[in-house]
């Protein structure tokens, strides 16, 4: 629900820390300047218009009342903790008043399933960064089976996506001396046994990919400085990333690299005992996963094997070992229809889960496979999902058992977590309490036709009976982009600033995103982006159409992707709205692939020193489309200093242009945070209040 921002990811962590250097601002850009994150004079200028925004919607009594609500809904002791079993412990990270840092810690499922779990801590975060006089913002940890002793552990200062790699004793409760050892990159170790790592990391000069990312994967002997590493494979400078990383399951140990060319095509390649690689000949664009003896393939493009064309979002299994020896017998665990597309597949020991979106409401299934391993797969129904919420299966240990985590979530129905082992009914272990009064709200599903007669889909929240008059403060939602589903969830926070206060919540499924599959992401691919605008500026125009609300009761809000596109909404469709939040957003997107990693998504958007590319590129670059003789809707920017995924020049630039052009703007940078924004609760709290309070002004 109030999904603040969904982060642009990919599958390892982003390279290059916020205060990395950048190249060289474009010489014709009088903003470019501000491109220089840690620079004194861009600081000054950030910290500013904080003040002034703070001055303007800080001030109040009201501010200050919501703000302490946000902060309490996030400290709550009361929230699900959620946990990962490894070995007889389940482990989770806890964040709360008194920790704000958060705690790492563990427990039984025999003491979990208390309404207050005992608790061991593993590591005190607040304590370790009093010590060591770091900001230290948890990024993980893995641990190493068989007995869990040792664990690799992933902190970031001030919450950037660069991490200090540090080898932990668990049961000692203290950093290993001499133990294995990353200074701050992107990129990171995994276990292969206790005295071996694979390891990705900035090793130096041209080690990185343009995209900043590791382009070198080497093997890491305990005892051996870092330089001594061995090489398992180099990709080129203009790939997204590479990494090696081993399967430990028992019996079917395996060890493999990939290369990811872009941000949707990679190459899989198992590395064999005497190191050499052997491709594993699948389409680049497709999702492989390997469990035990079987391998599935997630087709984003149809793909033709053994005289047979499978769709695109279809989902395809045969045994590893057999397709590794020349074999192509596939079966389909799941082929998409016009209002369906595959939300997830999770494998426990023996069977596989699907989870599947039929007009973004969730379907589940349990298949099984063949007892010879040939015929037909088994497929049962799975447990049901209330109307309007997300369901979501992780496996509790696929390697070991068939139990699962299963978790419950609506726009009105909080979280709960549920336990349970296929074939048999799962038991609630734990459920968030309601954190606001949803007896006088409803759920309700709608269907706009954007511009080129494409049904897109929204989901609505608001008050039972709510006049039909065009009046009420509506905030509309979205994010369109890397086929990220937008799917229900309770969000107190969204509850508290927004909902209880009269307002209507509406989150669009636009194009971009996964809700239908691979097509509905496609669809709105470079050329194509301005689609997944087109079905945003639908859904708002449907909403006053059906007189849910008016242009000035109508404000949206969006982060990253999402960023760029209420960046673009207010560009392109300022007419539709009465105020806009942009949170950490992308918006110069001529500079965006030479910034932090921006290369990474050119998949995504395309290539603007391309002439070609930058022909439509320029047609949703925000940066670019702003002009001083048009009327916007007031905007609030905000993004993150320690922000090292999407650069925080991208905000303060527009801002400063907006702002000299006279527009109403504001802008909020916080130090800390990195892409999430917040480093911990206050800031998160704040950061919350921030808009809320913006968007109330605006829309009464």
């Amino acid at each position: 629900m109030n999904r603040t921002w969904i982060t642009l990811a990919v599958a390892v962590s982003l390279s290059g820390a916020a205060g990395a250097q950048s190249p060289p601002p474009a010489a014709d850009d009088p903003y470019g300047w501000l491109e220089d994150v840690g620079g004194e004079k861009p600081l000054a200028w950030a910290k500013e218009r904080n003040a002034e925004a703070e001055k303007e919607l800080a001030g109040s009594p009201e501010f200050a009342a919501l703000k302490a609500d946000l902060r309490a809904i996030l400290d709550s002791k009361a929230r699900i903790p959620y946990v990962q079993k490894r070995g007889a412990h389940f482990y989770n990270f806890w964040r709360d008043a008194k920790n704000p840092k958060g705690l790492w810690r563990r427990t039984t499922l025999e003491e979990y399933r208390k309404a207050e779990p005992a608790w061991e801590v593993v590591i005190d975060l607040d304590a370790l960064a009093a010590t060591e006089k770091e900001s230290w913002v948890w990024k993980g940890a893995q641990l190493l089976k068989p007995d869990y002793q040792r664990a690799l552990v992933f902190l970031s200062r001030g919450g950037a996506d660069a991490t200090v790699t540090r080898e932990y004793d668990v049961e000692k409760r203290a950093f290993v001396e001499g133990g294995f050892f990353l200074p701050e990159a992107k990129g990171g170790a995994s276990w292969i046994d206790i005295d071996t790592v694979y390891v990705g990391t900035d090793f130096g000069p041209g080690s990185m990919t343009t995209s900043g990312y590791p382009r070198i994967a080497k093997l890491w002997k305990r005892g051996t400085p870092l330089t001594a590493a061995t090489t398992v494979f180099e990709g080129q400078p203009t790939d997204v990333s590479v990494n090696a990383s081993y399967d430990d399951t028992v019996g079917f140990e395996r060890h493999f690299v990939r290369r990811g060319i872009a941000f949707y095509k990679s190459q899989t390649f198992l590395r064999k005992a005497d190191g050499t690689l052997v491709r594993i000949e699948i389409p680049e664009d497709a999702n492989l996963d390997v469990h035990r003896e079987w391998m599935t393939v997630e087709l984003r493009t149809p793909w033709t094997v053994n005289g047979r064309t499978w769709p695109g979002g279809a989902l395809l299994v045969t045994k590893f070992d057999d397709f590794m020896a020349g074999k192509r017998d596939f079966a389909a665990l799941f082929e998409p229809t016009p209002n369906s597309s595959l939300a997830g597949a999770t494998w426990t020991r023996n069977h596989l889960i699907l989870n599947v979106l039929a007009d973004v409401k969730n379907v589940l299934s349990v298949l099984t496979p063949p007892a010879a391993g040939a015929g037909a797969w088994k497929r049962e129904s799975f447990a049901g999902a209330p109307p309007f919420s997300t369901v979501s299966v992780g496996a509790v240990d696929a390697d070991e058992s068939d139990e699962y985590f299963m978790n419950v979530s609506g726009y009105l129905n909080p979280a709960s977590l549920h336990y349970g082992k296929v074939g048999a009914a799962p038991e609630k272990l734990k459920e968030q309490p309601a954190f606001f009064d949803a007896s006088g709200l409803e759920v309700s599903q709608h269907f706009a036709t954007s511009k080129d007669g494409t049904r897109v889909p929204y989901f609505q929240v608001a008050p039972k009976g709510m006049a039909l008059d065009g009046s009420n403060p509506t905030l509309l939602y979205g994010y369109g982009g890397f086929e990220i589903s937008m799917t229900p969830g309770y969000s107190a926070s969204a509850g508290r600033g927004w909902l209880s206060q009269g307002g209507v919540y509406v989150v669009a499924n636009i194009r971009g995103g996964g809700e239908y599959g691979p097509r509905w992401h496609q669809a709105a691919l470079k050329q194509n982006r301005l689609r997944a605008y087109e079905d945003f500026a639908a859904v708002a125009e449907d909403l006053i159409a059906r007189k849910v609300t008016s242009p000035k009761h109508l404000g949206i809000q969006g982060g990253s992707n999402g960023g760029l596109l209420t960046g673009n909404m207010t560009v392109l469709y300022p007419q539709l709205f009465g105020a806009v939040v942009c949170q950490v957003p992308l918006l110069d997107m001529q500079r965006y692939s030479k910034l932090l990693a921006g290369a990474s998504w050119m998949a995504e958007y395309g290539d603007p020193d391309k002439p070609e590319e930058w022909a439509f590129i320029q047609g949703f670059s925000p940066y670019h489309l702003v002009k001083k003789d048009a009327k916007y809707p007031p905007v609030l920017f905000t993004t993150s200093t320690r922000d090292d995924r999407v650069h925080p020049g991208h905000a303060r630039k527009m801002m400063a242009k907006m702002k000299e052009m006279g527009h109403d703007v504001r802008y909020y940078e916080n130090i800390e945070g990195g892409h999430g924004g917040a480093a911990n609760n206050e800031q998160a709290a704040h950061m919350q209040a921030l808009a809320y309070s913006f968007l109330w002004s605006k829309l009464k």
